[in-house]
Formats: C-alpha cells, structure tokens, sequence
C-alpha cells in the first residue's frame, strides 16, 4: 500500500511542479475509491492523506483559500482609507507561498534536513527547499499584496523560518512577485519562543513603529492568536498543523 501512495504521491508532485499556477483537475488521478470507516476509530492515515489529495487536486483548497483572501481583500480595501500608518501582516509558508510539492514529496510528513531532488520516491527536506527558492506564491494572497502596496498599506511579513534563512526567503519571495515590503521579521538563533509568542511578539513590534495593523493573515491559529490585529483571517491549512 504505501509503495503505492508513494507513487501516487510522486506522479501529482511531477504535475505540480511544472505547473506554475492553480493545479487543474485533468492534473490529477481520479478520486479514490475510498473504504468506510468506523466512526468510532480515529480514520485510517491512508484515507487522510487520500482525502486531503483530493482536496487540492480538486479545487475545493484552491477555492476556499481564494474565499478567505476576497474577503481580507474587501476589509483592506475598505479600512485603506483611515488615518495614521496602516499595516498588513502576512505568514509565508502555506500563506504567501506553497511549499505543496515537498509535502507531496514526504506523503505529508516532514523532513528537516537532507536533499530535495523532487523525484519520484525521494523524500525532500524543507531547510533544502527552502534553500533552493523555487515555492510558487498563492495567488491570491499576491493579489492582496499588491492592493494594499496600491493601497498605500505598508505589508510586514512574520515567519517562523530562521534568521540564517534570509536571504533564501528574500529570493523566493520576490522571484514570487513580492517587492517592496515594510519588513521581513524571522527568528533569530537561540530563540526558544513557541510560534504563537514568537509571532505576537513580532506584532507587537510592529506596532511599537507606529503601525496599526488592520489585517493579519496565516494558515494556522497560532499566526492569529495573541491580538495586536485589527481583524484576523485565517487561509485553510488541512496538511500540518503548528500549535
């Protein structure tokens, strides 16, 4: 079985990775012809993984992330106008880019280190991907950067990636299409903060510049949670979760 999951795993990464925009249905296998489960048992890994596959290659991801970014987009657009020094705060990772092929790659686990050949059958490891800069941006969440750049709100992006990680992330960013933003605060070495405090933090920094934060966008709770945001909108991340 996982030898076949592997592969089917393998075959979606090749098609997405050469696709540089919403991966189409004819992209992919046909739905899997998944066994009930019991409803009292947690369900099978396999079916989620199964599920969570045609969930992106399906377009329900695609149109779910588009909903949340339309209506972030409609709130900035409609707060743009106030007074004082305005601030969208954006996550990276499942947010602004996608790192979608190296979760493919590790049947939705997760490697640190090693090699990242995206090849069928070889695990990728994130600091690897990361390094290579090649993560396409999510779309939408482009389009909402560059309205409120047009907008004249000044966009920070907070990420939980590593200060050594820089200038990859800055090369991946802007080969994404973001140019220009206000700042770009990542972890430094030997900070033992849990995301939620590492990210908080980074806002209440933010702030302290004289900011007023009108929207703050990630994929995970913990992106969210703390305050120091006027309204907070949360994109779908059903692939890993971070507490």
């Amino acid at each position: 079985m996982w030898d076949k999951l592997a592969l089917f795993a393998a075959v979606v990464v090749s098609a997405l990775f050469v696709t540089a925009s919403i991966t189409r249905a004819d992209d992919c296998p046909a739905t899997p012809n998944l066994p009930s489960s019991d409803a009292s048992l947690p369900t099978n890994l396999g079916i989620l993984k199964l599920q969570l596959l045609d969930y992106k290659c399906f377009g329900a991801y695609d149109r779910d992330v588009t909903n949340v970014l339309s209506e972030t987009k409609a709130y900035l657009e409609y707060r743009a106008n106030g007074v004082g020094k305005l601030a969208l705060v954006l996550d990276i990772d499942e947010t602004s880019l996608s790192n979608l092929p190296n979760l493919l790659a590790n049947d939705f686990g997760f490697f640190r280190g090693g090699d990242c050949p995206l090849v069928p059958g070889a695990p990728c490891g994130f600091d690897r991907w990361i390094a290579d800069h090649i993560a396409e941006p999510i779309l939408p969440t482009l389009d909402l950067y560059n309205t409120a750049k047009a907008e004249g709100v000044a966009v920070f992006f907070i990420s939980t990636r590593r200060e050594d990680q820089r200038a990859a992330t800055v090369n991946n960013l802007k080969a994404a299409g973001y140019e220009g933003w206000a700042d770009l605060i990542l972890k430094q070495p030997g900070d033992k903060s849990s995301a939620q405090e590492f990210k908080t933090a980074g806002r209440r920094q933010i702030e302290s510049s004289g900011f007023t934060i009108i929207a703050n966008v990630g994929d995970q709770y913990s992106d969210l949670h703390g305050g120091h945001a006027e309204r907070v909108f949360k994109v779908p991340n059903p692939f890993y979760f971070i507490p």
